[in-house]
């Protein structure tokens, strides 16, 4: 069984799509084994960012992630990673097809719904970030 991280982003929250995005997860066939509401610390959101500290947009990102309550969730099942980022579509909603949570929800980068892990090895780096060590 493979893991994979997702967070619901504030404005994924604020418009009350946590239980679409969870329903999509579960539909698929995957579980949820692990969830957890809160705020994420300025620190660990720029932890969490790192790899783009570079870019012009890093304060962006900071400072959206950490403007209200997020849902964080492990998700589990074969090839999870995968099918979790085929469910959510591409990072750039103009870009995202029709019938992904982004291609139907998100307008507009950086608000584009939901967090998910691009890889097993960045799943158990993120996991470990948001839940701690199990």
């Amino acid at each position: 069984m493979e893991r994979t991280f997702v967070m619901v982003k504030p404005e994924g929250v604020q418009r009350g799509l946590i239980g679409e995005v969870l329903r999509r997860i579960e539909q698929k066939g995957l579980r949820i084994t692990r969830l957890a509401m809160g705020r994420i610390e300025p620190a660990v959101a720029a932890e969490h960012y790192a790899h783009l500290k570079d870019k012009p947009f890093f304060g962006e990102l900071v400072e959206y992630i950490t403007s209200g309550p997020v849902a964080m969730a492990v998700v589990e099942g074969p090839n999870a990673v995968r099918h979790v980022r085929n469910l959510i579509g591409a990072t750039n909603p103009l870009e995202a097809a029709p019938g992904t949570i982004r291609g139907d929800f998100a307008v507009e980068l950086p608000y584009n719904i939901v967090h998910a892990s691009d890889s097993p090895e960045t799943a158990e780096i993120e996991i470990k970030r948001f839940f701690g060590a199990e």
